[in-house]
């Protein structure tokens, strides 16, 4: 009889300790930044998506991208219209065209002028600021290297996934090019 309470203590111990482990409240992304000379490179964004693929929540995207940049005279153009190989992932998966300037603002911002670590922090929530439902999520990182090379890293992440559980990204680029190839480098993920 002793063995059996024994036994049962046991296993109660265990499935509390599993129960109670902690599940994560954000996903914090890092990755090296080294700043490419001239056109055509350094801009980038990050984003997340459901398992459906729709776009949950833009953590950042580059100002060019978004807003373009305007010499003398020239009409100012969104930068992605005016140079189609800047972010295109990003650009085709939000709709960029339906977003009005103040939606973009919440997430733009000014290209780093320096190299360094960069750090993004996912708090779990919608554009709209509210919690996603459980489930599954892909965290995107597109960067333009030099026109049309082009490197995508991505990660999946559950709402499920415990506390400093560190994230597999995969990457993709669709063209070499060895003269800009760290702009982006040593990606990271980790569940906070």
């Amino acid at each position: 009889m002793k063995r059996f309470i024994s036994l049962v203590m046991v296993a109660a111990t265990l499935f509390a300790a599993t129960s109670c482990a902690q599940k994560s409240t954000s996903v914090e992304v890092s990755f090296n930044y080294e700043r490419q000379d001239g056109p055509g490179s350094n801009q980038y964004a990050i984003w997340v998506e459901n398992a459906q693929g729709e776009v949950v929540r833009t953590l950042f995207v580059t100002s060019y991208t978004t807003k373009g940049r305007a010499r003398g005279d020239e009409e100012l153009v969104r930068g992605y219209i005016k140079r189609p190989n800047c972010v295109p992932s990003w650009v085709k998966t939000v709709n960029a065209n339906d977003l009005i300037d103040e939606e973009l603002d919440v997430f733009t911002g000014a290209t780093p002028e320096s190299n360094g670590i960069q750090t993004f922090t996912w708090d779990l929530k919608d554009q709209n600021g509210a919690v996603v439902p459980k489930g599954t999520y892909t965290i995107n990182i597109e960067a333009t290297l030099f026109f049309e090379s082009v490197v995508m890293y991505q990660a999946k992440f559950s709402t499920d996934d415990e506390i400093n559980k560190s994230l597999t990204f995969t990457e993709t680029l669709t063209k070499e090019d060895e003269e800009h190839k760290n702009m982006i480098s040593n990606v990271t993920g980790i569940t906070k």
